[in-house]
């Protein structure tokens, strides 16, 4: 995957692929998969280096919320298939789903019988831990938004060692609430971790998880709820799991041990993958040719669909290109101009699908049917010549008459960008060669400047501000954005939201994404998508899936893949 980079549930985060690769072996483990027998199956899996299942800045990756999720349960857990209240997985989480009173303010939530990995049970003493350090110490939790969850709560009470409540300061979207709030309670283990203060015991508790050598023989992660225990860890090296044989989920593992093994790169893991040495891994985008020689040798080859959309994020307090992007007739002039369907299916291999608003595809429905602009260069250059543009094919397009051209747009300006990319993707490089080129058949000048990491060199920013000069930015090479299971915007796309790195403003926007994350109409989540497909916010660019995996074809268990970027190891198995 070389060096992916994508934005994730609300946070900047680089690396976050679960097949990134950091230091490591090439594969040269004496573990060889389904070689050693039915009970053991071999990960490409980039090394772990966060064990505690409170997030903290920088530590955020992909691969961590994985391995956390193995060793703690969360007290929800969710899926997408429509199937229960409030996308609820009901069988994998700790309690059941809330009772809502007090007109929406009010969740009571009462707890499942389970136990810790040592025998004692799971109670609202370990969530009221939780709760302790988080509240106390909420500056150092990466899930921390100021104004939102610890702080949105009026009233957190304890009703017995079964039951708590939970009261908002207002009203919320119920489904909202429990999709994109409480999934961030995980209980932890107050009898064997509480010290007796929240500063000192999460003081503590991070220094452990910032030492990652100690991971395999530190007491404190002896005692987890997850099904699998940490069996030995190599830091930047591979991580043994075994079955947790005192789990008391219903979803017991069927393996007895995985192995998450990392790779020094997208051509050392895709060799041992061709070798039949590795049971579960990826094709990099530079080898999908040799998808039927890989078939040939037993492995089912998986696209992993992401609950996610891809965008081309637009600076629109740039001091000179920002009044640009400000007039929506020249948005929906460059947005007709890719050509999201032929890119999605030649220069990615049909592994991406057309992004048509902010509300992702539900898995497994048709993506990127009704976009409210098809490619259309035609009409793109009739919406700039009566704008007051003069199209210059191949040349240099101009504004020509300012009164039309809009707001702080100079008679002589050129239609001229930049677009900061990520580097390391092919397909990337291929699919701006071809935008580059449509709009350069409009006078349209694009210049593109591939960079390591997008999001860093791109913050957001003020007119002001001497870094505020990049005109458009890429990091979508594996999704721009994976949501949690309510897909709202109101981290993306509301003013001065954490994630608007191109400062997009809308007043009806803003109460669109109001109305879809406090009120209960179950169509404002809609009303907010159909707006922002047509006012593009930024430029949608076609989706890729977040890998594509191969595994042996007797691995059991491993699709339907989740589409929010958890790996239920739990669920494989080797067929008998």
């Amino acid at each position: 995957m070389g060096t992916r980079i994508r934005i994730v549930s609300g946070l900047a985060a680089l690396g976050l692929g679960l097949t990134a690769c950091s230091g490591g072996g090439a594969g040269s483990s004496s573990q060889q998969g389904s070689a050693q027998g039915k009970d053991t199956v071999t990960v490409a899996f980039r090394t772990p280096n966060w064990i505690l299942p409170i997030s903290a800045p920088g530590f955020t990756q992909g691969e961590n919320e994985i391995f956390s999720t193995a060793l703690y349960r969360k007290l929800y857990a969710y899926k997408l298939d429509g199937a229960s209240q409030d996308n609820i997985d009901t069988e994998r989480s700790l309690a059941q789903p809330p009772a809502v009173s007090d007109g929406g303010k009010t969740l009571t939530i009462t707890l499942k019988d389970n136990t810790w990995s040592d025998g004692k049970p799971i109670t609202t003493k370990d969530i009221k831990f939780w709760w302790d350090l988080v509240t106390t110490n909420k500056d150092k939790w990466a899930s921390y938004k100021p104004g939102g969850f610890p702080d949105n709560i009026a009233s957190f009470q304890v009703k017995d060692d079964k039951t708590f409540s939970l009261t908002t300061k207002k009203a919320y979207n119920t489904a909202w609430f429990v999709d994109n709030q409480l999934n961030r309670i995980v209980p932890i283990p107050q009898h064997a971790w509480d010290k007796g203060d929240a500063k000192q015991t999460f003081t503590q508790l991070t220094d452990a998880a910032k030492d990652p050598k100690s991971y395999a023989t530190n007491p404190l992660w002896k005692t987890n709820s997850g099904p699998w225990k940490l069996a030995s860890y190599v830091p930047s090296g591979e991580v043994v799991l075994a079955k947790q044989d005192t789990y008391s989920g219903s979803d017991k593992p069927k393996l007895n041990k995985i192995v998450l093994r990392p790779f020094t790169g997208d051509d050392a893991e895709f060799n041992v993958l061709r070798a039949g040495q590795i049971d579960y891994g990826y094709i990099p985008p530079a080898n999908l040719s040799q998808k039927s020689y890989l078939e040939s040798k037993s492995y089912k080859i998986s696209p992993w669909y992401g609950w996610s959309i891809t965008y081309l994020q637009l600076n629109f307090n740039n001091p000179k290109t920002g009044a640009l992007f400000k007039q929506p007739y020249l948005r929906q002039s460059l947005q007709m101009l890719i050509d999201q369907p032929t890119i999605s299916k030649v220069i990615w291999s049909d592994m991406a699908a057309p992004t048509c608003g902010p509300v992702p595809a539900k898995p497994g429905a048709p993506a990127g049917q009704g976009c409210a602009y098809a490619f259309d260069p035609a009409k793109a250059k009739q919406l700039l010549e009566a704008n007051g543009w003069k199209v210059t094919p191949d040349g240099q397009t101009t504004c020509q008459d300012a009164a039309k051209c809009g707001d702080g747009i100079a008679a002589g300006t050129p239609l001229s960008f930049t677009v900061t990319s990520q580097s390391g993707f092919t397909a990337t490089s291929k699919m701006f060669a071809e935008i580059k080129s449509q709009m350069s058949k409009l006078g349209i000048q694009l210049a593109i400047k591939e960079v390591p990491d997008s999001v860093a060199v791109t913050p957001a920013c003020k007119p002001s501000d001497a870094k505020c000069s990049w005109d458009m930015s890429f990091f979508g090479s594996q999704g721009s954005w994976y949501y949690p299971a309510f897909a709202s915007g109101e981290r993306l796309f509301q003013t001065d939201a954490p994630v608007n790195l191109g400062s997009y403003s809308n007043p009806e926007a803003d109460q669109l994404i109001d109305k879809a994350q406090f009120s209960a109409d179950a169509g404002a989540l809609t009303a907010y998508n159909d707006f922002l497909a047509k006012d593009l916010p930024v430029l949608w660019m076609p989706n890729p899936v977040y890998q594509v995996s191969a595994y042996k074809s007797d691995l059991q268990g491993v699709d339907p893949q989740d589409p929010m970027n958890l790996m239920y190891f739990q669920d494989w198995s080797w067929k008998s």
